[in-house]
């Protein structure tokens, strides 16, 4: 039997990476996606023919039950969010709405249609805040430092909850920054690679950035969409750290970007007040230890070579748009 999945937020780019692997082991993907004036699926337009899409939203519960109904997923991989740690602050009800009750909206559809399914949801990093240790490992306490931490800190717990209260099959990924080539350009990674491209191409001449002293663990989304399916596909339900166990700075992340491209990160880069945080994450660093013993996971990209690649494809892309 044709294993079926149910992806929240399949338009991310967890999602697209995640529907890309699902195919691969065989599976059915269904996607959930919000009915909006304008559509957004350039991340899974070369899956377009493959996975079915239906419209529903975390604000509304009841379509998220039909959603459950139509689909019948064997696993539903929650990854919808409002996860743009700036704009929590700016939107810090939105950012509860969406990241905090749309997960009980989700594993509530579940406890009502089908207890079997095998629920996975995305929890953060961002949930450690200021950090009690390091790395930070599945036991660590948590202090979130943003609206959007706590909002997964709410998600990360309500999970844990169904899981002990109701039996479900639930499990909570706590993935540290993970990036990509399709990476949102309002994210720092993503900001630096594309402007390092329009830089070397003539187009930009100066990047602006927030905290350049900011440590981040930083994988590549590809490896970590892996894990996500290794947890729902284990015996026991349960939450996992993934990550590397390496932290770098933002202005490391400039640095080797510009030396790909053989510029000078200090000749482009100047620090602009209007991007730093009212409440700062200084460092992140995970353990996953855990994950390497029980499910057998580990990451594949190495940092550096995680920048070049998504370096490369900025340059690619930029190059095309000035043909």
């Amino acid at each position: 039997m044709t294993k079926r999945a149910l992806i929240t937020g399949i338009t991310g780019q967890d999602g697209a990476y995640l529907a890309e692997f699902l195919f691969e082991q065989g599976y059915q993907v269904h996607g959930m996606v919000r009915r909006s004036s304008s559509e957004n699926f350039e991340r899974i337009q070369h899956l377009r023919d493959k996975v079915q899409l239906h419209q529903a939203d975390l604000l509304d519960q009841l379509s998220i039950v039909r959603l459950v109904e139509e689909v019948q997923p064997h696993h539903l991989y929650n990854l919808a969010a409002q996860s743009f740690v700036p704009t929590s602050f700016e939107q810090p009800l939105l950012t509860a709405e969406f990241t905090a009750l749309g997960v009980t909206r989700v594993l509530e559809a579940v406890r009502t249609v089908d207890r079997s399914i095998r629920v996975y949801q995305a929890s953060s990093s961002e949930m450690f805040g200021t950090v009690r240790e390091e790395p930070q490992t599945e036991t660590t306490p948590f202090w979130p430092r943003s609206p959007y931490g706590v909002a997964k800190v709410y998600g990360h717990w309500i999970t844990v909850n169904y899981r002990e209260s109701y039996d479900l099959f639930a499990c909570s990924g706590i993935l540290f920054n993970h990036e990509s080539p399709l990476r949102g350009k309002e994210f720092v990674t993503r900001k630096i690679t594309d402007a390092v491209a329009r830089i070397k191409l003539g187009l930009q001449q100066k990047l602006r950035l927030g905290n350049l002293d900011a440590l981040r663990d930083w994988g590549f989304a590809g490896d970590y969409v892996r894990a996500m399916w290794m947890m729902l596909n284990h015996d026991v339900p349960d939450d996992y750290v993934i990550a590397t166990g390496e932290k770098h700075s933002v202005r490391e992340f400039a640095d080797i970007a510009f030396q790909h491209v053989g510029l000078n990160w200090e000749d482009h880069v100047e620090v602009d007040p209007r991007y730093l945080r009212p409440a700062e994450v200084t460092t992140l660093c995970g353990d996953c230890a855990k994950a390497r013993r029980v499910l057998g996971w580990a990451p594949e990209v190495s940092f550096h070579d995680l920048v070049r690649m998504m370096v490369e494809a900025d340059l690619t892309r930029v190059k095309k748009e000035i043909e």
